[in-house]
């Protein structure tokens, strides 16, 4: 097999070199590549802070969207349950206060009567709590008890006379606090919002 003898395209052969050139070159094609590395670093760091910053306002946006959304669920809430709480306790909680009232006045009246010298026991109530307390309260208690009718108190007001000092239950009192903190509590949730 013969031998395969390669064609030479260039004419004459090429020079060798020069060393300071070459060191030259090198060290341009070095400072280019530097260059280049650098501007492609310095794109991709800001292209990873623009999408950085847009991935924090979407956050923001999501957060504060969520917290308009739990307000807005909670003023619908609240706004719906106003009427309902403001009946309970305008009508419902007098009922059962007047039903507890016997009881109240048996749990305040035995502590004191344990160190009671001299009975009996004065209370001194509205006319319409009078029946209640006569069946439920004075069979409890098992002392003489005298009842004075007073109608400047109101039905779930009774007072409470010993030989050591007075005592007073004041329901309607309790209920009227509780309807004033019900009051407070919405008012401020009807100003909120009015103003958006």
């Amino acid at each position: 097999m013969p031998h395969l003898a390669l064609e030479v395209f260039h004419d004459h052969p090429e020079p060798a070199p020069d060393s300071a050139a070459a060191t030259l070159a090198d060290e341009a094609r070095l400072a280019g590549f530097d260059a280049g590395y650098a501007a492609g670093w310095d794109d991709a760091a800001a292209a990873h802070a623009g999408e950085r910053a847009q991935t924090e306002a979407r956050t923001a946006e999501a957060v504060q969207a969520l917290g308009f959304t739990y307000q807005e669920a909670r003023n619908h809430v609240l706004t719906a349950l106003e009427p309902l709480l403001m009946e309970i306790v305008s009508k419902l909680l007098p009922r059962i206060a007047q039903a507890a009232l016997p009881a109240l006045v048996v749990e305040t009246i035995l502590p004191l009567a344990e160190n009671l010298s001299e009975p009996p026991v004065t209370l001194r109530l509205n006319p319409a709590s009078r029946a209640a307390i006569e069946q439920l309260c004075v069979p409890a208690l098992g002392l003489p008890v005298s009842i004075v009718e007073d109608d400047s108190l109101t039905p779930g007001d009774i007072r409470l006379t010993l030989d050591q000092g007075e005592a007073r239950i004041d329901l309607d009192s309790a209920i009227d606090q509780i309807s004033a903190a019900l009051d407070d509590f919405f008012t401020p949730n009807t100003k909120a919002q009015a103003h958006g």
